[in-house]
């Protein structure tokens, strides 16, 4: 199998006028970035404001191997696969950070012949989103550290600061610095940081803004630091949160791109799925609605992370009721939820892995099974997609499928579009056309008003299997704090690891008899969230000792090779 940038450039891409026309985008309502991408104006939404809103899907996953289970791969074969069977869809995907494509991750176009095109330059900055949220939360981190230098009008407590730097490449040795050094003229020192920014309150803002007008209120609303006295210090207050609006202003219209067979896939927005809430921006998917059939969105991570917000924060703040919730499932995952593989990032697979062991795959399915039974919580039908690799028998096929099926799975489909491109998807698409028609009654896991504790006691019980929540010092006081302060009535974003349905990485399969730690909960006032950490989180990733950064280069003819 060639690798997916071999495959793009097999590939004829139509001119992106061409595809915005197939769903009846106006020329005067795309701004063009060359042949092969182009800004969407949020004007389309008002000129189709009366126009009946197509099906609405969520693809999420089971806990996934270190090593992905190709999500995004499989949401770009659902629209591969409903475009083949003669459904408009659009695909509603977020942005990849430079992070993962120069680390080990790598980026998120999907794999083999399911891809999003122009590859390259989706996983190279796009349109320039990601350094328009990084320009603008830097700006405002400068406009903070010069209001404290200069008299500090507004008596902001430096030791208070929550806002830190950021930047889109994995920069270990920048995750805690001492800034200020070096003189009077160089700012007050303090201690802080840099995360990466996928992981900043304004990329979580610009996810789920529902307009320009939102986004700036919503600049406005975030919380930098706080008095002396404990009163919050706001970017409105700092005299910052216009200009953070208009570095911005362009970013919140999504980019169109294409996929590998000609269908249009909205790019925008990409907050991290373990710490923000995981998800593209609402204003794509409110455009897509209107402008397809299908939708076809993603969110990070398991059920329990990245659904989990999708619904609770998401779905609450756009009023956008989804139809059907595809789950992505492995084979190679679950045998790892036997824990008897070790599987490490930026390493092969071990060997036994990857033979026939119906055992393990049995011993791993309480994973899958709980991640159906989330998705039932909600009312939604769940459709289960294989994503099929190579190693993986027609014994192990059969096994995954009748225990997908006992789970509580309204269809059971093996998704081979990664070899097959849309041929490979069509019982997928078909699957997710009869869910979209099946009677449901979507609720929420909470109701927003009730208490802190209580919100994420059902996060954690329900959606984890926990048997309680544990809260530090630390984060008894927050509660209080925030409480006191009015933020009580605000959803809760959980910040917890990917890896298991726990907070700890090493419990795996459908762990059970588990406290959920809850060390610290604090408040993303402009994205509209409250998140409680659980455990320690890291939001600037390191890179390894071999990135995959050292293997990308240029041609002769300067050409991108090596990304993929």
């Amino acid at each position: 199998m060639p690798t997916d940038i071999e495959v793009a450039k097999q590939i004829k891409l139509k001119p992106i006028t061409e595809i915005a026309a197939k769903y009846g985008i106006e020329r005067d309502e795309i701004e063009l970035y060359g042949d092969h991408k182009a800004k969407l104006k949020l004007s389309i939404i008002d000129r189709l404001k009366n126009k009946a809103p197509g099906k609405y899907v969520d693809i999420t996953a089971i806990t996934p191997t270190p090593l992905g289970e190709g999500k995004t791969t499989s949401s770009i074969s659902l629209c591969l696969g409903l475009n083949r069977i003669g459904k408009s869809v659009l695909g509603c995907l977020r942005q990849p950070s430079m992070g993962p494509v120069f680390g080990v991750k790598g980026g998120a176009h999907g794999g083999g012949h399911a891809l999003i095109l122009p590859l390259d330059d989706i996983n190279l900055g796009l349109t320039g989103d990601i350094d328009a949220v990084a320009l603008a939360n830097n700006l405002l981190a400068a406009f903070i550290d010069t209001s404290i230098l200069l008299k500090n009008p507004l008596k902001l407590d430096p030791t208070s600061v929550t806002l830190k730097r950021v930047v889109d490449i994995n920069d270990r040795a920048m995750r805690e610095i001492v800034i200020g050094i070096g003189g009077k003229e160089n700012g007050v020192p303090r201690q802080t940081g840099f995360d990466i920014a996928v992981a900043s309150e304004v990329m979580a803002i610009l996810a789920l803004a529902t307009d320009l007008k939102d986004l700036r209120k919503r600049l406005g609303r975030v919380i930098v630091g706080y008095t002396y006295e404990g009163a919050p210090v706001t970017a409105e207050q700092l005299r910052c949160a216009g200009s953070m609006a208009v570095i911005l202003r362009h970013a919140i219209k999504p980019t169109l791109v294409q996929t590998s067979e000609g269908s249009g896939c909205l790019l925008h927005a990409g907050p991290f799925g373990n710490i923000a809430h995981g998800n593209s921006s609402i204003v794509a998917d409110r455009m897509a609605l209107k402008l397809a059939e299908y939708t076809v969105t993603e969110s990070g991570f398991g059920a329990d992370l990245g659904m989990e917000k999708f619904f609770n924060i998401k779905c609450r703040v756009s009023g956008l009721v989804p139809n059907a919730v595809g789950v992505v499932a492995t084979v190679r995952a679950l045998k790892m939820h036997s824990g008897r593989f070790k599987v490490v990032a930026g390493k092969p697979l071990p060997d036994d892995l990857l033979k026939e062991d119906l055992e393990s795959l049995r011993a791993g399915a309480g994973n899958l099974a709980k991640h159906i039974e989330n998705v039932a919580l909600y009312g939604i039908p769940a459709v289960v997609a294989i994503n099929r690799f190579p190693t993986d028998t027609d014994n192990e096929m059969t096994e995954l499928t009748a225990i997908a099926t006992k789970a509580g799975a309204t269809k059971v489909v093996v998704n081979e579009a990664w070899a097959k491109g849309g041929a490979g998807a069509e019982t997928f698409a078909n699957a997710i056309v009869e869910a979209c028609e099946k009677p449901s009654k979507f609720r929420f896991l909470y109701d927003p008003s009730a208490p802190i504790k209580e919100k994420i006691h059902a996060i954690g019980t329900k959606m984890y299997g926990a048997k309680g929540v544990r809260y530090s010092p630390a984060a008894e006081a927050a509660i209080n704090r925030l409480t006191a302060l009015g933020f009580a009535s605000l959803p809760v974003c959980m910040a917890k690891t990917h890896l298991s349905l726990s907070h700890d990485p090493k419990l795996l399969g459908r762990p059970e008899g588990f406290t959920v730690p809850v060390e610290d909960v604090r408040v993303s006032a402009g994205a509209g969230f409250l998140y409680a950490l659980c455990g320690t989180m890291k939001t600037m990733p390191g890179l390894g000792s071999d990135p995959a950064g050292a293997h990308i280069d240029l041609d002769d003819d300067g050409n991108v090779i090596g990304l993929f």
